[in-house]
């Protein structure tokens, strides 16, 4: 497999652990949006795009996230419990919309990204920055939501 580009936001002042966003290019054919970077206890790792995870009101069907604690069409009382859990005995409450199938590809896409995130940061210091544009998205909305989305 071979990345042959890598785009990075960076995000300021961000009260989670978010510190930017990434899409990544394979074999110039295949464009993976919406890595996240994310600072954590052992430092920096990416997280793959990822969906939140959903379920049906067992009164009236409708779907609500795992996280609802009241039906968003009936209004009844959700069950807490109601999401499978993970290894460590959480709720998981997201799913990968694309990951890689083995470790070695996992590595590769995580230096790759964090290179780039480390360069991109260097870059950011620099007198006259200009941030690259991502203007298919908006990463701007999940800024001025303080991170919510």
């Amino acid at each position: 497999m071979n990345i042959t580009e890598v785009r990075v936001k960076l995000l300021d002042n961000q009260p989670d652990k978010l510190r930017g966003f990434a899409s990544i290019t394979i074999e110039d054919c295949l464009v993976i949006r919406d890595l996240k970077i994310i600072e954590g206890t052992n430092g920096l790792f990416i997280a793959m795009p990822s969906r939140k995870l959903c379920d049906r009101c067992q009164s009236c069907g409708c779907k609500n996230h795992l996280r609802a604690r009241f039906c968003n069409d009936c209004g009844k009382k959700l069950r807490a419990d109601r999401g499978a859990q993970d290894e460590r005995g959480r709720m998981r409450l997201y799913a990968d919309i694309s990951h890689p199938i083995h470790q070695e590809a996992r590595d590769l896409v995580e230096q790759s990204v964090l290179a780039a995130f480390h360069r991109e940061l260097e870059r950011s210091k620099e007198a006259g920055y200009v941030a690259h544009a991502f203007d298919d998205l908006d990463y701007g909305a999940y800024e001025r939501s303080g991170g919510s989305n």
